[in-house]
């Protein structure tokens, strides 16, 4: 895990990749979460997150049962919509999710981001330096099994 500066907040965000990571039990998402606990580290899960990775069926069960137990669900402010938009327009994006994951984390004053998907959000956050991505070992895509 790449050690975040002193000027990024002791703040973990996961996107859907990081869940969908957590829900399939996979040992680099874990190290994570348990290195975050650790710190006393806040750990946020975007609720636009909910939206990517949940159904509505029973294969949900995996994904809720980490929503339940690992951090606090975010509304999302108008704040933070607002700072997307400003992240897509400089980085010429069209991953308004990506967008938002990394809008929490600036609009909270920086965060580490836990992703699938490090290239998208990286380009995203490439001007916040309070913010760090971390890129989760797998690239397997989908939902939980």
């Amino acid at each position: 895990m790449a050690r975040p500066s002193r000027e990024t907040p002791q703040r973990l965000i996961l996107d859907s990749g990081a869940v969908i990571a957590l829900a399939r039990a996979e040992q680099r998402a874990i190290a994570f979460l348990r290195r975050a606990v650790e710190v006393d580290a806040e750990v946020i899960i975007p609720v636009v997150v909910l939206a990517e990775t949940l159904r509505g069926g029973p294969r949900d069960a995996a994904v809720n049962r980490v929503v339940n137990a690992v951090g606090d669900i975010e509304a999302t402010l108008p704040d933070v919509g607002r700072v997307a938009g400003r992240l897509l327009g400089r980085a010429k994006r069209a991953a308004t999710v990506h967008a938002m994951v990394v809008a929490e984390a600036v609009a909270r004053g920086g965060g580490q981001v836990l992703t699938g998907d490090p290239a998208d959000l990286t380009r995203l956050a490439e001007n916040e330096r309070r913010v760090t991505i971390h890129a989760l070992a797998s690239r397997r895509r989908g939902r939980p099994r």
